[in-house]
């Protein structure tokens, strides 16, 4: 039988040991061991829940490019003190990526951008990217512009203990399926991104390439993204899925308008022929279900499946 595990366990667990899959890539808790040689890519889980308060902190993820944190995709509230736990140095991270704008995602960048500001000196360059705007939903550029432009709800913390440049890039969204666009392409460091589909929200799908690796970020999707999460995540060696419904009908009707189900998440990475998933901003319900979401998926994928825990790294 599977015991649930409390929720102030889960989100002071870290995964010890490791899982290897040929070289591919690995699980493991704490510090890369000294001497030893980084891993080209790292992912760090430093937030795998969703809006609900349930001890787990908001969608946010943290990549390390040659162990050096240099990325990070959502800002979910909670991540402010996950990012501390995880003992990452922030004085190199310098690039945000946003998935959508909805509160569970993005409502911890100001904290998450003073905690870098008092990281290190001198002139700190933010390069951050999102979605344009539609309907209720500003641009990333405006929503920026309303936390941190002149007139803003921060206006104070550019110039407060240090100099903070912020560059936004508004990634069209309003058409799901469109052409993939590189965003970043820097000594070997690919970013990719495509318009997802999150119901009304505007919403973006990412991908990171470096040295032979590669993760793609699902964020939230519902059916209509799926075809362009599949052609971008094709080959790669994580996808980083959000799983917050049960298959039809264990979840409220209005929640299949926003999320994808299990046997969908399944299928889509089986399309797409990558090795490994993760599900993350995790739902109560998928949390309790862990078993069943995993042989529903398993039906048409046959890689590992694994549930993210705040604190969970991968490396490549």
């Amino acid at each position: 039988m599977n015991v649930p595990v409390p929720p102030d366990m889960q989100r002071r667990r870290w995964v010890v040991g490791a899982l290897l899959l040929g070289s591919a890539w690995s699980v493991a808790a704490g510090a890369e061991p000294a001497g030893e040689t980084p891993a080209a890519l790292e992912l760090v889980v430093l937030g795998s829940g969703g809006p609900g308060a349930v001890g787990r902190a908001g969608s946010c993820h943290a990549v390390l490019v040659d162990g050096k944190p240099r990325i990070l995709v959502d800002a979910g509230p909670g991540s402010f003190v996950r990012i501390g736990e995880a003992k990452l140095a922030l004085r190199g991270l310098d690039t945000v990526l946003l998935t959508h704008l909805h509160v569970d995602h993005a409502g911890e960048l100001p904290g998450l951008f003073k905690a870098r500001a008092v990281a290190s000196g001198g002139t700190i360059e933010f390069q951050v990217f999102g979605p344009s705007g539609q309907g209720r939903y500003p641009s990333t550029t405006r929503f920026i512009d309303r936390l941190f432009g002149p007139q803003g709800a921060f206006a104070y913390l550019p110039s407060f203990a240090a100099n903070i440049k912020l560059h936004s890039t508004d990634i069209d969204a309003r058409r799901a399926g469109s052409a993939p666009r590189v965003l970043l392409d820097q000594d070997g460091l690919v970013i990719s991104a495509v318009a997802g589909h999150h119901r009304d929200a505007p919403a973006v799908i990412y991908r990171i390439d470096y040295k032979g690796h590669s993760l793609v970020f699902s964020g939230d999707i519902d059916a209509a993204g799926l075809p362009a999460l599949e052609r971008l995540a094709q080959g790669a060696e994580l996808l980083v899925f959000n799983s917050v419904v049960l298959d039809p009908p264990g979840s409220p009707p209005q929640l299949y308008e926003l999320h994808t189900a299990p046997k969908r998440i399944g299928e889509v990475a089986a399309a797409a022929k990558v090795t490994q998933l993760l599900l993350s901003h995790l739902s109560p319900s998928v949390d309790r279900a862990r078993e069943a979401v995993q042989t529903s998926i398993h039906q048409a994928f046959s890689g590992p499946v694994v549930f993210a825990e705040d604190g969970l790294r991968f490396k490549f």
